[in-house]
């Protein structure tokens, strides 16, 4: 039997630009691939060039070539990408899907990053279903609610849901997102566009589980037809039920995988900090020198992830100072390394993928949150999950060397790092529940393929 005929139906992913966004919609794809579904995902050339090798069963479409179009870098900055985008990407993304109208297999639906504002349109312009893929945590959207109603005039069908304590959020600097006009700046607006797609969209999936947030799910849910279907790790992390898929595919820089490895290997259970701050979060020269201060002092192994660009900004003579106990690098398997038993905390900038990525490896955590919806993670991580801790800041969300270091004591070696352990491998259990088969969001995941399968 041909392949084609067995494709229970065919469904084209609309993947945003940047590894924090890609590698959950793709790690997606696989899974709904693995369950019978044909998919086309369309994203940035460079997007494309990068994860040609990562799936078999996936197939990969460039709608826009950020390579010689002028990506973040071209002109007009950020929002001169994103114009260009819009404009060319939503053009090639209508000719791809038009193109298998006719077919055995016409595309049944839009999986699209909430992130992209126009993506609901041309699902709509198309007349086929339409999913919205958020990629921040359900409680960081419900955060965001109330600012959506205020900016676009929406009367709230339901009452605010309340999360006392959670903290103001921090903007990152980006000068080039467009004018300072009207009460919320630039970004903000923009984080709030995902609204108009999570309002028309037949479902509205998270990369989270039900156990994890399930107020915040209970609430939301009232809103919109939220599914979660997470977490979107690699299967040999999590339930091992997707062949051959022990990766995400995709790095924005060549990990030092046999070199980290190695040096793991050689170092004893639970005796290691691990620090990285993913591959869009950057500490300041400051930050970066007292984090290296805590590090040097606090009597601990540590593996510590500094990116080309961030290289600089590291105390003069620190490698050299730090060779006996640490190991500085580029870039590195981040999934294997919280994987190795001899990793016993993780500083983290609190992105939700690593926070995902933490709590389904069942990591105990040091919260260092940088902006957006870090902030709302790392309060979750600390004061709702209890899976780590956030060092106290000044009010620029600076933080010194001692506090970073008591930190890490506590989490590794106090008692509130016992009860951390015990939080943790617990989250990690119903994580794992989760997206087993019959778990809440394997079920989800069957619903949707359900009603994409059934004929019209």
């Amino acid at each position: 039997m041909n392949k084609e005929d067995t494709y229970k139906a065919h469904v084209v992913v609309l993947a945003y630009h940047g590894q924090g966004h890609i590698n959950p919609m793709v790690q997606f794809s696989k899974r709904l691939a693995a369950k019978g579904l044909r998919i086309t995902i369309t994203t940035t050339l460079s997007n494309t060039k990068a994860m040609e090798d990562a799936s078999d069963s996936i197939k990969f479409e460039s709608i826009y070539d950020d390579c010689s179009g002028g990506g973040v870098a071209g002109p007009g900055g950020f929002k001169g990408f994103l114009d260009r985008f819009e404009a060319i990407g939503s053009t090639n993304l209508i000719e791809i899907i038009q193109k298998f109208k006719d077919s055995e297999k016409p595309v049944k639906c839009l999986i699209y990053d909430a992130n992209i504002p126009w993506a609901s349109k041309v699902a709509a312009e198309l007349g086929i279903a339409k999913a919205a893929f958020f990629t921040q945590s359900c409680a960081f959207v419900a955060f965001c609610y109330p600012m959506h109603c205020d900016l676009s005039g929406v009367t709230p069908s339901v009452p605010f849901l309340s999360m006392p304590g959670l903290p103001e959020l921090r903007l990152p600097n980006l000068p080039s997102f467009g004018p300072e006009t009207g009460h919320y700046p630039p970004i903000i607006r923009y984080i709030l566009s995902q609204f108009d797609n999570s309002e028309k969209a037949d479902w509205v999936l998270f990369n989270s589980f039900y156990k994890l947030e399930e107020e915040v799910i209970n609430w939301m849910s009232t809103l919109w037809p939220v599914r979660t279907i997470g977490p979107t790790l690699p299967s040999k992390y999590v339930d091992n039920r997707v062949k051959d898929d022990n990766d995400y595919g995709f790095n924005i820089h060549k990990p030092n995988t046999e070199g980290c490895m190695k040096w793991l290997d050689s170092k004893e259970i639970g005796s290691v900090v691990y620090a990285a701050f993913g591959s869009a979060a950057s500490l300041s020269a400051e930050q970066t020198a007292e984090l290296a201060k805590a590090l040097l002092n606090c009597d601990k192994n540590f593996l510590w992830v500094v990116k080309p660009s961030d290289e600089t900004k590291l105390p003069s003579n620190f490698k050299d100072g730090s060779s006996d106990k640490g190991l500085v690098i580029k870039w590195c398997p981040q999934l294997a390394v919280l994987a190795h038993n001899a990793v016993g905390c993780f500083i983290s900038h609190c992105g939700w993928n690593s926070t995902m990525e933490a709590i389904s490896l069942g990591v105990p955590v040091v919260a260092m949150p940088q902006f957006l919806d870090q902030m709302t993670n790392a309060h979750f991580v600390e004061h709702v999950w209890e899976v780590g801790i956030e060092p106290k800041t000044d009010g620029m969300g600076f933080t010194t060397s001692d506090e970073i270091q008591t930190c890490i004591l506590k989490v590794m070696q106090g008692q509130r790092g016992v009860e951390i352990k015990k939080n943790v491998a617990r989250w990690r259990a119903l994580a794992r529940e989760a997206i087993e088969e019959g778990g809440s969001s394997d079920k989800c995941i069957d619903e949707i393929i359900a009603q994409l399968s059934a004929e019209h």
